[in-house]
């Protein structure tokens, strides 16, 4: 038994700074004493698109997403934040939750259901302009996921939603992917019995098509 002061507070250090100290080594615990990066946190903020509906679990857009992220080599997490039958009101009023602190990037996908539901394009892009500047205020990257209208819709209705997501992200110059469902939409190999909605293949396709602009938003979070 160790006796006197110096006994005392070397019990005292092992048992209750010990595992702490512990835990922060395996935290900074890189070699040569580096602390090791953390995940970059990204979070897919939308609606039934992102959420992955009607397929398995692991297929919906984040988690392969994330896979492929991780495959070559990048180290981050995709958060699935998506909402079936979510509009740009919807997600407005979620964003603070739904985005938590420590997030890096979002990836935006939201205003399809505005535009299946005929809502005004003027409202849709008053909301999607809030959430984007709301995220900016709080220091997230964010990259701008374009839909474009049914053309049954009419061509004024088109013209103005198809607008929106080229304007948002030339004023807070942010990225824009130009049509989330580019090489889906239409095609039913890739989309599930509904004609709206992407099957597995199909979220396979997107993530193909989104994933260079997913690196470079997250190169340009590491360069600042």
């Amino acid at each position: 038994m160790v006796s006197g002061s110096y006994g005392f507070w070397h019990m005292a250090f092992n048992r209750i700074l010990g595992p702490a100290l512990a835990a922060l080594l395996i935290v900074i615990g890189a070699p040569g004493g580096t602390a090791q990066a953390a995940p970059v946190q990204v979070v897919a903020l939308g609606d039934s698109l992102t959420a992955g509906y009607g397929l398995d679990p692991g297929q919906a857009f984040p988690e392969k997403l994330q896979a492929a992220l991780q495959a070559k080599g990048i180290d981050a997490t995709v958060a699935n934040a998506g909402v079936s039958g979510d509009t740009t009101s919807g997600g407005l009023s979620r964003l603070d939750w739904s985005v938590p602190d420590g997030t890096r990037l979002v990836i935006l996908e939201l205003g399809a259901n505005d535009m299946l539901r005929g809502i005004t394009p003027d409202l849709t892009e008053t909301n999607l302009d809030a959430i984007v500047g709301r995220l900016k205020e709080r220091g997230i990257g964010v990259l701008l996921a374009g839909m474009r209208a049914a053309p049954n819709l009419g061509p004024d209705y088109v013209a103005a939603f198809d607008g929106i997501y080229p304007r948002l992200a030339e004023k807070h110059g942010v990225p824009l992917y130009p049509f989330f469902l580019d090489g889906v939409a239409a095609d039913m190999s890739l989309l599930l019995a509904d004609g709206m909605h992407p099957n597995a293949a199909g979220v396979d396709r997107i993530v193909e098509g989104i994933l260079p602009q997913v690196e470079a938003a997250i190169g340009a979070l590491a360069a600042d």
